[in-house]
């Protein structure tokens, strides 16, 4: 669902933002999820598509049309990227165009010109691309990581942004290097950008780590110690039934109680025991403040992102996040990989 904001601060730099403008990438298996073996390894993807189209490679696979994204030449478009993935992350690029990020999330962000974003599943991203190339056709690019399979073969990855005026054909437009990839130390909120509290390290109100660590004998995750049960009564209806301490609440020690209107910090570690990562992290019920980026060991308390989903990073790294509990409820923080989510890589 995409809503529209009526006072959107960025309405007056770009011309087009509808239907046509919105950017989905997802993943696509061949078979359904219960049949795959997935308590031993997660499966690969055999396609990426692009607004529900793509190509594959291997046995039964054919050279079907891809996505267009059609645009005019000197027309500038909100395109509204959705990471929709089960699985990969996508680096998302338009040959010869950069891109604009002004929102992640749902949460605008100021203005920052890239070239390249790398996407993680259930992650959103909206951009201002300026149609200011010669009239031709364009890849447009999603290049998944090895959870998938990358790569371009014949147009596999790719959709088409095509000028009007362009024949009906496909780009040959050819792969370049990043030189503006978007880091997210680099994004700042626009509206409200200071995270709340006490700036530093453990200065919140309540400070919590989430340590995800894979068990090899289980094959499964465990969450500071314990494994995620799916509760066969919901949560809330635990609690509208009486249940009083978080004690007392299924799953046992998946249940984090918070106190209303509080600074809270979370801390989660990469990849490092945690195997399958980067893992995105997505909390329920709120927006959050990224004061640690993955991949930085910089704490940012001044002007840092605002946003619903996390990547972890890789080994040795860490995520560290703040909010407010201004919006009671028992909410779900878990990682938005579907293959990790049974997996009980999750709390509430």
């Amino acid at each position: 669902m995409i809503i529209y904001d009526p006072q959107d601060p960025y309405i007056n730099l770009y011309d087009i933002d509808d239907e046509t403008t919105i950017i989905t990438l997802a993943d696509w298996y061949h078979r359904p999820a219960l049949e795959w073996d997935t308590v031993s390894i997660p499966p690969r993807s055999e396609a990426t598509l692009i607004n529900g189209q793509g190509r594959c490679i291997g046995l039964g696979c054919r050279t079907i049309p891809l996505s267009i994204i059609n645009v005019v030449k000197n027309k500038r478009y909100r395109f509204r990227v959705i990471g929709l993935s089960c699985d990969p992350s996508f680096n998302f690029s338009i040959d010869k165009h950069t891109m604009t990020i002004i929102e992640a999330d749902g949460e605008y962000t100021a203005p920052l010109v890239v070239d390249s974003i790398v996407i993680h599943a259930g992650q959103r991203y909206s951009v201002i691309v300026t149609a200011n190339q010669p009239i031709s056709n364009y890849w447009i690019r999603a290049n998944p990581d090895e959870r998938a399979f990358p790569g371009f073969d014949n147009g596999r990855n790719m959709a088409i942004l095509r000028y009007s005026g362009a024949a009906a054909v496909e780009p040959t437009t050819a792969l370049v290097a990043s030189t503006r990839p978007m880091n997210e130390v680099n994004l700042r909120a626009l509206i409200q950008p200071t995270p709340p509290g006490v700036p530093g390290v453990g200065n919140a109100d309540v400070n919590i780590n989430i340590a995800h660590i894979f068990n090899f004998t289980t094959f499964r995750y465990d969450v500071n110690g314990f494994p995620f049960e799916h509760p066969k009564i919901p949560v809330l209806l635990q609690i509208l039934s009486g249940a009083r301490t978080a004690q007392e609440l299924l799953p046992k020690g998946s249940v984090y109680p918070l106190p209303p209107n509080k600074v809270i910090e979370i801390s989660i570690p990469g990849t490092g025991p945690a195997v399958g990562g980067p893992h995105p992290f997505h909390l329920h019920g709120h927006t959050f403040y990224v004061v640690r980026s993955a991949d930085s060991t910089n704490y940012n308390y001044v002007n840092p992102v605002r946003r619903d989903t996390v990547n972890t990073g890789a080994e040795d790294s860490n995520a560290t996040i703040r909010f407010v509990t201004d919006n009671a409820g028992p909410w779900f923080l878990h990682c938005h990989i579907d293959w990790h989510l049974e997996m009980y890589v999750s709390l509430t």
